[in-house]
């Protein structure tokens, strides 16, 4: 989660020409009527994270230019090909950002973007049995907030504590209580990683291994964080969003997961270092096919920091202008 842009210009224009039969000085003629061009329709979504920029990005806020006109950037997404969103910035409060959250849902469902699903982050940065309540209850406000505009899925995007193997099956229940919770409300509950699942912890752990230990040896009773979650989660009750880019930079391979966990990886992020396609270090021609085998039906670009020219909706239109090309996307 190696190729990279300027893939085949997918040509999915169509013209037609149809015969009309006519006289002219009593000679047959025939006529070719061009019709419209047929507009390419593709499904593929962005996370609103993506349109936050850097100098803002420690509190969350939108980039000025978005948050300044939310209706009008939400229809600039739209022209640009994306179909879904996925949301950045809830507050149990009730809103997105500034805006009550029903408010945002008229200005995408102007736009005719669907929302379908959320970054609601981590109540707390440790899971304890004392402060289990604590983060159901915030998950309770969550599903209710957010079932009233029609999301589907409640992802949490933050890692809470997992040093040791004992605390990354506590988070598991943790999440199987999520997961309970988003199911009676009608959503699905899913967890969403970066790199730092990609590491090794040990029973009575106090930080994960390090990259490298003595003659290559795996200490005894070792687990890959994320295995470890994939483990001690309820298939039933939670789902995993493989954020493609971050599987990579925990040197990992997001088309080996994805087969390994069919049934279990359901959503994704679709990431590169900046716009999709530049870097040449992410092969998304075979994730896009692997997924696609999977049946995954939504996939999120996310954007990070972005500083290159146009800004953060510079860099967005850039993402959806590689996906829009890519004969590989459907």
């Amino acid at each position: 989660m190696i190729n990279r842009r300027h893939f085949l210009r997918n040509t999915s224009l169509l013209a037609a020409g149809s015969l009309v039969a006519g006289h002219a000085d009593g000679l047959q003629t025939r006529r070719t009527t061009a019709r419209p061009a047929a507009v390419v329709k593709k499904n593929f979504g962005l996370q609103t994270y993506s349109l936050t920029n850097r100098e803002n990005v420690r509190q969350g806020q939108p980039d000025r230019e978005f948050s300044s006109d939310v209706p009008g950037g939400l229809k600039r997404l739209a022209q640009m090909g994306y179909t879904t969103l996925e949301l950045s910035g809830y507050s149990s409060a009730g809103k997105i950002g500034a805006l009550p959250m029903a408010e945002f849902k008229k200005y995408a469902d102007d736009a005719g973007l669907k929302i379908v699903s959320t970054h609601a982050g981590s109540p707390v940065s440790e899971y304890t049995k004392g402060n289990l309540e604590q983060a159901k209850e915030f998950w309770k406000r969550a599903c209710d907030h957010h079932v009233a505009i029609g999301c589907k899925y409640l992802v949490q995007p933050g890692q809470p504590s997992t040093r040791s193997t004992e605390e990354v099956a506590f988070v598991g229940e943790a999440f199987n209580e999520a997961g309970k919770i988003a199911k009676a409300a009608g959503l699905k509950f899913a967890y969403h990683n970066h790199s730092g699942e990609f590491v090794r912890v040990v029973p009575g752990g106090r930080e994960p291994l390090p990259e490298r230990w003595p003659w290559g040896r795996t200490p005894e009773g070792a687990k890959m964080v994320y295995d470890g979650l994939l483990e001690a989660t309820d298939p039933s009750l939670v789902e995993f969003q493989l954020d493609v880019y971050w599987a990579v930079m925990g040197r990992q391979d997001p088309v080996e997961y994805m087969n390994k966990y069919p049934d279990r990886i359901r959503l994704l992020h679709i990431k590169d270092r900046a716009i999709l396609g530049e870097s040449g270090m992410m092969n998304f021609q075979k994730i896009f096919e692997v997924a696609y085998a999977h049946k995954i039906e939504d996939f999120f670009v996310e954007l990070e920091g972005y500083t290159g020219e146009g800004g953060q909706f510079g860099g967005v239109k850039g993402c959806a202008e590689y996906l829009m090309k890519a004969p590989f996307v459907k």
